[in-house]
């Protein structure tokens, strides 16, 4: 199957064009192939050989075409012309690279320069291979079947990642990878539902913007994290809600320099909200208390004094004495640090991301 953007195709055409190609899209049976080339005599060479061979053919004939496809179908990989009017090749991988959608996308350049400092270039921006021209069909499709097996498993691998990731948005555990280092330095890689309905809310952000103070705290502790050490905890407050954010672990993603070395690192972060109704209202069910009840001490494990929970809750510290006296009836203990302690145990045992 083959699709050509032409070049005086408007804006709404190619948009219509873009909606019917990712429905007949046939990922299931067939690895989806972009070819640039602004030589239609290239393009036509190439695309009859990859279709008989298999392969759902996509076709541009210009860099900002090429972008703008890559981005809608997001093919398996991508054969690109090195040298074209306008927006060279060079360029077109640069900024596919630069992009957290496509960025994984394996890049063979097809170039009729053979000097080494256009080949070096060709690397440095992010292809994975390249093939001089005139192109011999059976030798790229042997390169691209390499890359296309790896880039088979990291679809696997990426596929089995997002199904755990957003199993823990159904337990209320929110989820986001951010990268460091690279091109993608400090961009929000990717979230789940409920991650991105979190940063927007208590933020304003939406990727692949990371929020500033999140983005700062994992630059402080990235560096210190073993299998066996959690770095401290990043809190962010919202009324009477509270969001904590926990550093797991590094995803093995990123990106990789042409020698193997790691250029980047994607980092994943755990999200959960918490609510200090919900918080209030499992303890006056755990403990039998009355709802006043169940704030004043919630805000005893706070550490508050009876003066600063009268102030927080609108009463005297009298009346703070007397709601607490109850409280130590009900809960069978004599001290304020006593009560504290059951409370907080039960917190846990129902919240534990609560800290106190």
């Amino acid at each position: 199957m083959s699709s050509v953007l032409e070049p005086g195709m408007n804006a709404a055409a190619a948009q219509g064009l873009d909606r019917a190609l990712d429905r007949t899209l046939d990922r299931a049976n067939s690895d989806v192939v972009l070819v640039v080339d602004d030589v239609p005599d290239n393009l036509s060479v190439l695309h009859d050989a990859l279709d008989e061979s298999g392969y759902t053919v996509l076709v541009a004939t210009s860099g900002e075409a090429a972008l703008q496809r890559a981005k809608q179908a997001l093919p398996d990989i991508i054969l690109l012309d090195a040298m074209m009017p306008g927006m060279d090749g060079f360029e077109v991988a640069k900024r596919l690279k630069a992009m957290p959608e496509t960025a994984h996308i394996p890049i063979i350049f097809m170039t009729g320069l053979t000097e080494t400092e256009y080949l070096v270039a060709a690397l440095e921006a992010g292809g994975v291979d390249y093939v001089t021209k005139p192109i011999k069909p059976k030798e790229v499709m042997a390169r691209m079947g390499v890359h296309l097996q790896g880039a088979r498993r990291a679809r696997q691998e990426a596929r089995q990642a997002g199904q755990a990731r957003n199993a823990l948005d159904a337990f209320g555990y929110a989820s986001i990878t951010v990268r460091l280092g690279g091109e993608g330095e400090g961009k929000l890689i990717w979230q789940t539902p409920l991650a991105r309905d979190l940063l927007l809310r208590y933020y304003g952000t939406s990727a692949p913007k990371t929020p500033e103070p999140v983005l700062d705290w994992l630059r402080r502790h990235a560096l210190h994290v073993t299998p066996h050490t959690e770095p401290p905890r990043l809190t962010a407050e919202l009324g009477q809600r509270r969001l904590t954010f926990r550093l797991h672990q590094q995803t093995g993603d990123g990106e990789v320099g042409n020698a193997g070395q790691a250029l980047s690192s994607d980092w994943l972060i755990v999200m959960r909200e918490i609510s200090e109704d919900a918080i209030v209202e499992a303890m006056s069910l755990s403990f039998k208390l009355t709802a006043r009840e169940a704030e004043v001490l919630y805000w005893v494990v706070k550490g508050k004094t009876n003066r600063d929970i009268g102030d927080i809750l609108g009463a005297s510290p009298a009346t703070v004495k007397k709601h607490l006296e109850r409280v130590y009836v009900k809960l069978g203990v004599e001290t304020r640090t006593a009560a504290a302690g059951m409370a907080m145990n039960r917190i846990r045992q129902l919240h534990p991301q609560f800290e106190g």
